[in-house]
This record gives C-alpha cells, sequence and structure tokens, in this order.
C-alpha cells in the first residue's frame, strides 16, 4: 500500500484564510497526496476539503497537526487522544507541554517541527 495514503492528516485550527499557514498545510498536504480532513473555528472549504467545527468523529487518523495555541487547545486534548493519532506535531507557536505529555503517556509520538517544511523536505 502506498504509504502517503496510509497518513490521513487532520489539521487542527484550520483556517479558511488562504494566508494562513493552516490553511496552507491543507493545499500542500492535498497536493503531495496526502489525505486531509480539517477542523476550524468557522466551516468551510479548503481545496477541496470540508473544514469542520470541533469536534467531528474521525476515524483512521494518522497525524494530527496543531495550528493554535496552547490555550485555545486546552479544549481539544480529550478530543485527540480519543481519535488515536500515531503521532502529532507540534507546529511553531502550538506547543503544549500539557498536551505533550499527556500524548507521551498515551504512546502517541510528539513531534515539534513545521509541516509545511516536512512536507518539503519530504519528512513527512
Amino acid at each position: 500500500m502506498d504509504p502517503v495514503k496510509e497518513k490521513k492528516t487532520l489539521v487542527l485550527g484550520a483556517s479558511l484564510n488562504s494566508d494562513r499557514y493552516s490553511n496552507m498545510a491543507v493545499r500542500k498536504l492535498r497536493y503531495a497526496g496526502f489525505p486531509v480532513v480539517a477542523v476550524g473555528q468557522r466551516e468551510g472549504e479548503i481545496s477541496g476539503v470540508y473544514v469542520e467545527k470541533p469536534y467531528p468523529p474521525f476515524t483512521g487518523v494518522h497525524t494530527v497537526t496543531l495550528y493554535m495555541g496552547a490555550k485555545n487547545l486546552r479544549q481539544f486534548h480529550d478530543y485527540i487522544l480519543e481519535l488515536h493519532p500515531e503521532r502529532v506535531i507540534f507546529n511553531p507557536g502550538s506547543e503544549s507541554p500539557e498536551l505533550a505529555e499527556k500524548l507521551g503517556e498515551a504512546g502517541i509520538e510528539v513531534v515539534y517541527g513545521c509541516t509545511l517544511v516536512m512536507i518539503a523536505n519530504g519528512e513527512y
């Protein structure tokens, strides 16, 4: 099986504003062939990906990539853990030691990096 197709990604904090990094991440992930789902404050569409409001019951999520600060992220801790992703990427500005600790205890890989750079470098 194609490893790309196995890495369904949730972009958490997706913005409909095309200038935002979360929006760019949705587009770059789609362009690279990754299956993408998105959650944001406003519903809408980014390059064929429907942005849903919190807390849709997604299944098969391999990676959650975060685009919100620790304060706003707190409400999503349990939601992320319930998705049982294999890894969570803390993009710059989204760092949360509290969530990272919970993820580690649950056996979920914690990555501090930039999704856009990881895709560009073939490290995603």
